[in-house]
């Protein structure tokens, strides 16, 4: 068959909590050929992908060896925001576009931070427990401050850090933010006004905020950057909240920190495991509210990052550029 004749091939690797039907209708009306492979075993999707123009995976990481193993290979398309599962310079350097599914969980995301962020302060953790007729009137060792006397911090002023300002701004006396990846034009500083957030260096939000939020993407330069050094820095007593990626914090540290008092508590949809071994050490703490990667979800995401990841996908392949690259071939 000449390549004119063939039909386009897109390969599911992994789907374990998500339904592709819509991806896999949409593909399917741009004449792709679908295949599920229900597997995240890299040479099983070696095998399964011989002949794959798109790779759509769900959790799957998809190495080096796995992009110079698939010859046919235009475009991976993700099922999130994150990317750090694949290879992105391998992907480059193979003229592979990687894309994501930017601002489709914005909301959501910022909603739940506000969530895991007031449970946190308001100790729901404990209270919840504490909500029988046998501990009704215990009280957890000590009470909690007042929100609107505190400074909130947000690390990462993209899409989602400035949706969370918005909704927890105002609940707080003081937000500042740190972002150097955000241009210093008067767009942005008006943007920044509007959402009542000073703009300050990390050493200065690190250090005055009593709630801190990140908002971060995974990469060489972020990975354990909540580290031993950080949190020692930040007020006694503050909270920590983390919906973007595990690996931003050094658990060791954060474990420490809460076991001296430093912190107060953590509030995290992630760890650098998922999901986490037997006595992972964030894991079952009074003073961590944790959540199960599911801050992205709601019936509209359900089926919106599905729809995404398979668009991105035909307009790779049939168009030559998708609607959200993180890269450049």
């Amino acid at each position: 068959m000449t390549d004119a004749a063939r039909r386009p091939v897109a390969v599911y690797t992994d789907v374990e909590d998500t339904d592709p039907a819509p991806g896999i209708a949409l593909l399917e009306a741009h004449g792709f050929e679908v295949r599920v492979l229900g597997t995240r075993d890299p040479a099983a999707i070696i095998a399964g992908a011989q002949d794959a123009d798109a790779l759509l995976p769900g959790y799957a990481a998809i190495s080096r060896e796995v992009i110079a193993a698939l010859p046919r290979l235009k475009v991976i398309a993700l099922m999130s925001m994150g990317f750090d599962y694949v290879d992105v310079e391998a992907a480059t350097e193979h003229g592979v576009w990687v894309t994501n599914v930017p601002g489709a969980a914005t909301e959501e995301v910022a909603t739940h931070a506000l969530a895991l962020l007031l449970a946190s302060a308001r100790q729901l953790t404990f209270y919840t427990a504490s909500a029988t007729s046998e501990r009704w009137n215990e009280r957890a060792p000590e009470a909690p401050p007042r929100v609107s006397e505190r400074t909130l911090g947000i690390v990462g002023l993209g899409k989602i850090g400035r949706e969370f300002a918005r909704l927890a701004g105002p609940l707080f006396g003081r937000v500042l933010g740190y972002d150097p990846m955000l241009p210093d034009t008067p767009e942005v500083t008006a943007d920044l006004q509007r959402l009542g957030i000073e703009r300050a260096s990390l050493d200065d939000v690190r250090r005055a905020s009593d709630a801190l939020s990140l908002h971060v993407p995974l990469t060489p330069e972020t990975a354990r950057m909540v580290d031993a050094a950080f949190l020692a820095d930040m007020p006694a007593g503050a909270i920590l909240v983390n919906v973007s990626r595990g690996g931003l914090i050094d658990n060791e540290a954060l474990v420490d920190a809460l076991d001296s008092g430093r912190l107060s508590s953590a509030a995290l949809d992630v760890l650098d495991e998922e999901p986490p071994p037997p006595g992972h050490p964030l894991v079952g703490r009074d003073d961590v509210v944790l959540t199960p990667h599911i801050a992205y979800f709601s019936r509209f995401t359900e089926v919106e990052y599905v729809r995404v990841q398979a668009q991105n996908a035909v307009s790779a392949v049939v168009a030559g550029v998708p609607e959200a690259p993180v890269n450049r071939v």
